[in-house]
C-alpha cells in the first residue's frame, strides 16, 4: 500500500471592517478591565466557552453577518476547498487524464532465486496494519509459522503523511530504532527519496531494502523459508494451482484490490462510475462461483483467496463508507460472506485482524476523505463475534469429495 496523508491547509485570514459608528459609552459599560475590584468572585463554570471557541464562534457570526453575503462566502470557501482537495489527491492518489487513479509501482522487486539461505536469516519485515497489502504478508508469515524467523516492526500512520514508530498503534523500530520508516529507507548505502510504503523487507546486514512489493513477499514467505518454517508443509502456491492462481489474480487485483482505491481516489465521476461498476461486478462474478467452491481455486486455499481476504475483511469497515463502494455490503453477499469468516476462522488469521486499527488507520488520517477526521461506528456484521459465527463453507468440500467418488 502507497498512502500518503496530508495535514490541513493553513488557515485563510480575512481582514473584514465594519462601518458601524463606534459608540464609546457602549464600550466602557461592556468592556472594562478586570481588575481586583470588579474580578468576579466565582471560578467559571465547565460550559464557559475557552478563548479558542469564543473566537470561532464570533467569526461564525461575523462572516455570517450581511456584511458578507452567504452565496459569496459558499462559492468561495467551495473554490478554495476544491483546488486544495485536487492539489492534495494529486499527491495522495495520482490520475491518469481521465481522473482514473494510478496506482504507482513498487520501486523494489524481489526475486526468490536471487535470495539465499544465509540471506533469509537477516530479514526484517515492516508492515502497517491497517494496510491491506501488508496484512497480506501477515498472513502468510502467520500460516507457515515463520514468526520466530522473520521479526517485525509495526508502523502507525502519522498526522504528517509518514509512517512513524511511536508504539501506539504498532511498535517502535525494532531492526534499525528510527522514528519514521522514511530514515529507514535512508538507511540505504545510496539513500532513497521516493514513496516510503508497506510492507518492506529489509536486509539487517546490509542496510538495503530487499523488497516492498507485497506480492513478491508473501511468495517468499511461502516458499523460501521452509527449511525454517515450522508448517513447512503448506503450500499456498503448488505448481498445479499456479494458472488458476495467476487467472484469479489477474481479476481479483485490478478490480477489486486495486478497485476499491480506483472508486475512492477517483477526480471524476466518469472515472468514478468505471471503477464502481468493475468493482460490483467483479463481486458478483465471485459470489456465483463460491456457491459451489469453497475457495477460489478448489478445496486448497492459496495466495489468491489470501490477497482477496484482506480486502473483503475491510470493505464493509472502510471502503463502504469512506471510499464510496455503496452499492451492497459483503455481508449482503452470502457467498463472499461466508467465504470472509471461513478465512478468519483459519488459525492464527484473526490474530493478524486489528479490525479498530483498520477503521483509525483510514478514517483519522486520510484526511482529503474524512477532514474531519470522524471514525464511525464499527458495523456489527464486522465484530469479532459476527466473523466467528459458523460458515459451514466445509460442506462444500464434502460434496466435492462426493462428486470425485461417484465420477471415479
Amino acid at each position: 500500500m502507497s498512502t500518503t496523508f496530508l495535514q490541513s491547509p493553513p488557515f485563510l485570514t480575512t481582514k473584514i471592517t465594519t462601518t458601524k459608528p463606534t459608540n464609546s459609552q457602549h464600550l466602557r459599560r461592556n468592556f472594562r478591565p478586570i481588575n481586583s475590584v470588579n474580578r468576579p468572585t466565582t471560578p467559571p463554570t465547565s460550559t464557559t466557552p475557552n478563548n479558542v471557541q469564543t473566537l470561532l464562534t464570533n467569526l461564525t457570526k461575523l462572516l455570517w453577518s450581511k456584511t458578507l453575503p452567504p452565496q459569496l462566502l459558499i462559492s468561495t470557501v467551495r473554490s478554495i476547498w476544491t483546488t486544495t482537495w485536487l492539489l492534495m489527491m494529486s499527491q495522495l492518489a495520482p490520475s491518469d487524464p481521465t481522473g482514473s487513479y494510478s496506482r504507482p509501482t513498487s520501486q523494489f522487486r524481489a526475486k526468490i532465486n536471487n535470495l539465499s539461505r544465509h540471506n533469509l536469516t537477516i530479514l526484517h519485515l515492516y508492515v502497517g496494519l491497517p494496510c491491506p497489502w501488508a496484512h497480506r504478508t501477515l498472513i502468510v508469515r502467520a500460516l507457515k509459522g515463520l514468526e520466530e524467523v522473520v521479526p517485525v516492526s509495526v508502523a502507525s500512520p502519522g498526522v504528517d503523511g509518514l509512517w512513524v514508530f511511536d508504539g501506539v498503534m504498532g511498535t517502535d523500530d525494532n531492526a534499525n530504532g528510527c522514528k519514521t520508516l522514511k530514515e529507514v529507507y535512508k538507511l540505504r548505502k545510496d539513500g532513497y527519496d521516493g514513496r516510503s510504503t508497506v510492507p518492506m523487507l529489509w536486509d539487517v546486514e546490509k542496510k538495503e531494502v530487499v523488497c516492498n512489493e507485497s506480492y513478491d513477499i508473501v511468495q517468499l514467505l511461502n516458499s523460501g523459508f521452509n527449511e525454517l518454517a515450522t508448517n513447512a508443509g503448506l503450500d499456498l502456491e503448488p505448481p498445479s494451482l499456479k494458472g488458476r492462481i495467476e487467472e484469479w489474480n489477474r481479476v481479483i487485483y485490478p478490480y477489486v484490490n486495486n478497485g476499491v482505491y480506483r472508486c475512492g481516489f477517483a477526480q471524476t465521476q466518469e472515472a468514478y462510475d468505471a471503477a464502481v461498476s468493475d468493482l460490483f461486478g467483479t463481486l458478483d462474478t465471485l459470489e456465483d462461483h463460491l456457491e459451489h467452491s469453497r475457495y477460489l481455486c478448489g478445496e486448497s486455499l492459496t495466495i489468491a483467496d489470501v490477497c482477496l481476504f484482506t480486502t473483503l475483511i475491510r470493505f464493509d469497515l472502510v471502503y463502504n463508507v469512506m471510499f464510496k463502494c455503496t452499492k451492497k455490503k459483503i455481508v449482503e453477499y452470502t457467498n463472499l460472506h461466508a467465504y470472509m469468516r471461513d478465512i478468519y476462522q483459519i488459525p492464527k488469521v484473526a490474530e493478524t485482524c486489528n479490525l479498530n486499527a483498520m477503521m483509525d488507520g483510514y478514517y483519522n488520517f486520510l484526511f482529503p476523505l474524512n477532514p474531519g477526521n470522524i471514525r464511525p461506528i464499527m458495523p456489527s456484521g464486522c465484530e469479532h463475534e459476527a466473523l466467528s459465527r459458523p460458515h459451514n463453507r466445509e460442506l462444500l468440500s464434502s460434496a466435492d469429495e462426493s462428486l470425485q467418488t461417484i465420477i471415479s
